[in-house]
């Protein structure tokens, strides 16, 4: 009601001003008014026309003269590819015949009116809506009013040209504006003239994040970072297991044909107000939750059983284009099926196609904390042998997240900078699938405490692994802590080049030291188990697992060792329990391959390395996803009753697929490209698909082949015509139920005309 009074009273003042001078209204409304923005459902503006506070409205249109009325008679917005618009606000690349701006930047356009603009007599501003492009609910309007000059941080602007009847404007844009479509009309008035009715473009434009802009949130100062971050089609996401670490290209195809329209029907489906979008910290939340379908019918659905029939192996795709379209095109249709690569992958796009800096991250090692007590906890019997039904948490081979690059006002000073973003549905986080934006500078400092989702990061990177004996009465006593198993070179993309780097160090301090020991037991007091964090051991006999090299080739055996180290100055013996499992790469176990007992006498202060191998016969049928597996070896030492305990993770490597080009690249010419592929299994691959995409092309190219013998070889032939000049990479994968994650990639260099 108060809110109402003193507007009515305004009014009043107003409508007084204008009876007075009407020129000096419009000045004082210009600049006492610099845009309006509303969220309500349904916004009533109310119009500047001189109808306020009883005062008489200019006469009709059609009874003023023509040459004193100014009207518009059509609007430019220089939205052309390789125009300067596009060029300065780096959105050049994007397939969009639209205009795509960065916030916090200015751009230009023309408007052609109905005669010359006098700035003594006449006054313009543009009108700005910003409204759902899919769903039927109004969003916010924005007026834009003409300035002498133009300041930074606020919707304004300026004639900088004009010519006879056409002038040239330069737009600035507010660097906290909300992303998505706006439509955009003109609205004139004239001192003689009046007001006329507001022209609309038949046009619209885009508005994205702005990395370039110092005042966005999304800021980064360094040119090749933005460059890799925000403007890099192409990627590397790794995976394998930390000794067997593996890459595969990714096209983010985040410039794509309808990529971005598919990213801001995603956002739409959000159902957040159109103000949350100037938010990054609402953006990539609203982003975690519906790359995965679990609970809101978003992009992906995933899948980690056997079977992908009715879908796309997870292995087999290789870039995120085909997978936005879809959704999009089906009005919303989750895609078949995802595992936590393809979240990551289309996340990144989603992100980088939006203008937040955005980059894959893997893990390995990474734990799956379902109890948010700070450890990963195994729980073994009164045997030696893994109790399945009360471990729940999980080591997975890897898993592969993002970060987002923003500021933090939210959080205290100095946990801005990457953020970790995580689509791949593990656990609730206020009531949907989804995980992030989390601090990694928090995660860090085990600053557990502070929002979102750190707890649940920070066991990923940094939990103690804890084996739990159970004792004749039930209870459990803790038998060995591993402090230094979980998280392991943490890896991401290079900028400017495919090399890998890990980034570790900026997930936790040195292993051991006592920063990282710190940091531990700041998150454990808030863990569900603040008590249970386990006190100093001494144990003078070690084991550990050994792998020479990068680790055994699917279709042969995997050699490994064993090797225990007695600290001690007499001798001590065991028998070691060996339990070889075929494992997803989630850390969840199938079947055991293989269970054997190994009697163990260590002399005084000896080291003794046992080999050890697994057979191709003893999992040839066995396998699982990516021919991944988990040597479980545990032990007792007769003299100490001490507890040996550990596990190991490898995976069976494929081949790859080699790319080679015949012949020259030229853009609008034939090119052939040669695909090999040579079968590593004495058995038949059945219904092998290869996919093909990168080199410009839109869209994926899949080629069904059938089957291919033990054996052998396959080379196919298959033609281009590229369409960009430049370096440009060129993708494969081959796929079927006997071997998966086979994938290929090739630069290609093409020549213009």
């Amino acid at each position: 009601m108060s809110q109402y009074l003193v507007c009515v009273v305004t009014l009043k003042v107003i409508g007084y001003i204008y009876s007075r001078c009407k020129v000096s209204l419009f000045l004082f409304i210009s600049h006492a008014f610099p845009y309006i923005e509303m969220s309500t459902p349904n916004p009533k503006v109310i119009p500047i026309d001189g109808t306020w506070a009883g005062t008489p409205a200019p006469a009709p249109v059609s009874a003023v003269a023509a040459d004193t009325r100014l009207s518009v008679r059509s609007i430019d917005l220089l939205k052309s590819k390789d125009g300067q618009n596009r060029r300065e606000h780096h959105t050049d690349g994007y397939f969009s015949d639209k205009l795509i701006l960065r916030r916090g930047q200015n751009f230009q356009m023309w408007i052609e009116l109905s005669r010359p603009f006098n700035p003594k007599s006449d006054r313009l501003h543009l009108e700005l809506k910003l409204d759902y492009i899919f769903m039927s609910i109004r969003g916010i309007r924005i007026t834009v009013p003409l300035v002498d000059e133009l300041q930074d941080g606020g919707w304004e602007m300026k004639i900088i040209e004009q010519r006879d009847t056409k002038i040239r404007l330069s737009v600035n844009t507010l660097p906290t504006a909300p992303i998505g479509r706006y439509t955009v009309s003109v609205g004139t008035f004239s001192l003689r003239g009046g007001m006329s009715s507001p022209y609309s473009a038949n046009d619209d434009f885009y508005m994205l994040f702005n990395p370039w802009c110092e005042d966005d949130p999304v800021y980064m100062d360094n040119e090749a970072e933005r460059r890799e971050y925000v403007l890099n089609n192409m990627g590397r996401i790794y995976y394998g297991t930390e000794q067997q670490i593996g890459a595969r290209t990714w096209n983010f195809a985040q410039f794509e044909e309808n990529i971005l329209e598919a990213c801001l029907f995603l956002l739409e489906r959000g159902r957040v107000a159109v103000t949350a979008w100037r938010d990054p910290v609402n953006v990539t939340r609203v982003i975690s939750a519906l790359i995965n379908s679990n609970d809101d019918l978003g992009v992906l659905q995933g899948n980690w059983s056997d079977s992908d029939e009715g879908g796309t192996s997870p292995t087999a795709w290789s870039g995120s284009g085909d997978i936005l379209r879809q959704y999009y095109k089906s009005s919303g249709t989750p895609v078949k099926f995802a595992q936590c690569w393809v979240y990551a992958g289309v996340t990144n796009s989603v992100l980088r196609c939006l203008g937040i800096p955005a980059r894959c991250v893997t893990n390995f090692s990474s734990a799956h904390d379902t109890d948010l007590s700070m450890t990963t906890d195994i729980y073994i019997d009164q045997n030696l042998e893994l109790i399945k039904e009360l471990t729940n948490d999980s080591v997975w081979n890897f898993h592969v997240w993002n970060e987002s690059w923003m500021s933090r006002p939210d959080l205290p000073a100095g946990n801005g900078g990457w953020q970790v973003v995580d689509a791949t549905p593990q656990e609730l986080s206020q009531g949907s699938y989804r995980c992030g934006p989390s601090s990694v500078t928090a995660i860090r400092n085990g600053q557990v405490n502070l929002k979102y989702d750190t707890p649940f990061v920070f066991a990923e990177v940094n939990s103690d692994k804890i084996f739990w004996q159970r004792k004749a009465d039930g209870s459990f006593t803790q038998v060995n802590v591993e402090k230094n198993s979980i998280g392991q070179h943490i890896s991401t993309k290079a900028v400017g080049s495919d090399q890998r780097i890990e980034i570790t160090h900026l997930y936790k301090y040195p292993e051991g030291s006592e920063e990282e020991r710190m940091s531990v037991e700041t998150a454990s007091r808030y863990g569900s188990k603040p008590m249970v964090y386990p006190s100093p051991t001494a144990n003078d006999v070690t084991i550990e697992i050994v792998m020479e090299g990068a680790g055994p080739l699917i279709g042969g055996d995997a050699k490994l060792s064993i090797t225990l180290r007695n600290n001690s100055s007499v001798q001590r013996t065991a028998t070691l329990l060996c339990e070889v499992a075929v494992m997803y790469y989630t850390g969840v176990l199938n079947s055991t391959v293989k269970k054997e007992q190994i009697p163990v006498v260590l002399k005084p202060q000896e080291v003794k390395t046992i080999p050890w191998t697994l057979h191709y016969r003893d999992y040839m049928t066995q396998l699982v996803d990516q021919g991944a597996l988990m040597l479980t070896v545990t032990g007792r030492v007769n003299q100490t009753r001490q507890i040996l305990a550990t596990q190991f993770n490898f995976r069976l490597r494929t081949p790859d697929l080699t790319l080679t080009s015949l012949g020259d690249a030229v853009v609008g010419k034939e090119l052939t490209v040669k695909i090999t592929f040579q079968n590593p299994l004495p058995q038949v691959l059945k219904n092998v698909l290869f996919r093909i995409e990168g080199l410009g092309m839109q869209s994926v190219r899949k080629i069904v082949y059938g089957d291919v013998e033990k054996l052998a070889t396959v080379a196919l032939m298959e033609k281009f015509v590229p369409t960009f000049t430049g370096t440009q990479k060129l993708l494969a994968s081959m796929d079927c139920r006997q071997l998966t994650q086979v994938h290929g990639v090739t630069d290609i260099v093409v020549k213009p005309k």
